[in-house]
């Protein structure tokens, strides 16, 4: 990780930066996205019986999505790589202590502050996943429900912070990076080789269609691990608080 230096176009102060160029590809955005959408949609139906079908689907297809970011944080496009965007301790703090000034550096993809929430955010992910997977499969007793509930209330906290982070980030540097987000256009200078749709789009396209087709598969009737197991313990747990 790069503590102090930036890689080319990474870290221009404010009067070098000129227009805007692509800098998220496609790939990126969706995955973005489609996560926001799994955890907010697990989130919501997580204490809901009837609704664990989409529970569960929805936590299988955000592990396969931080799968797929991980692998393309390594071999995916110049802004995508954590060898480009993830610096340092020094390189964050410093970051952090020029925000009260106002004119904090400005990066072409994610600041430092960022970077750090993104590698939470995948590890808490796959934690999440991973805990709910054991808890439905039975892997694991009945305390695996409230470590899963533990996990997701700290990512919820973590995203919160991203939020804010995004927001602050946004009105300092002068540019909505929510809609960045969206289009992938942000203001900076070009380094690495220029971003093109051809192969991304195709990627893109490949893994939305992964995710329709094992969402349809879920929904016409595929069996989940655990099935049923899991209301009857909520149940049992119930009856026997009642008891007692």
């Amino acid at each position: 990780m790069k503590d102090i230096q930036a890689a080319p176009g990474e870290g221009e102060n404010h009067s070098q930066v000129q227009g805007t160029i692509q800098v998220w590809d496609l790939p990126v955005r969706l995955v973005h996205w489609l996560m926001v959408f799994c955890f907010a949609g697990a989130y919501l139906t997580a204490e809901m019986d009837a609704w664990r079908l989409v529970h569960v689907t929805l936590g299988y297809t955000m592990a396969a999505l931080v799968c797929f970011r991980l692998g393309w944080g390594f071999f995916g496009t110049y802004h995508a790589r954590f060898s480009i965007f993830v610096r340092g301790p020094r390189a964050t703090l410093a970051y952090l202590r020029s925000l009260p000034s106002g004119r904090p550096q400005h990066f072409t993809g994610h600041n430092p502050a960022g970077a750090v929430a993104i590698l939470l955010m995948l590890a808490i992910a796959l934690a999440l996943t991973a805990s709910g997977w054991l808890l439905y499969a039975e892997k694991a007793g009945a305390w695996m429900e409230e470590v899963h509930e533990l996990i997701a209330n700290l990512m919820l906290a973590v995203i919160a912070l991203h939020v804010a982070g995004v927001l602050v980030a946004s009105r300092l540097h002068r540019e909505n990076l929510v809609k960045a987000m969206f289009t992938g256009r942000k203001r900076g200078v070009q380094a690495g080789p220029a971003q093109g749709p051809g192969l991304r789009g195709g990627i893109a396209f490949l893994l939305l269609l992964l995710v329709l087709g094992f969402w349809w598969w879920q929904g016409s009737g595929a069996d989940i691990p655990g099935d049923g197991k899991v209301a009857a313990s909520r149940e049992r747990s119930h009856a026997g608080a009642e008891d007692d």
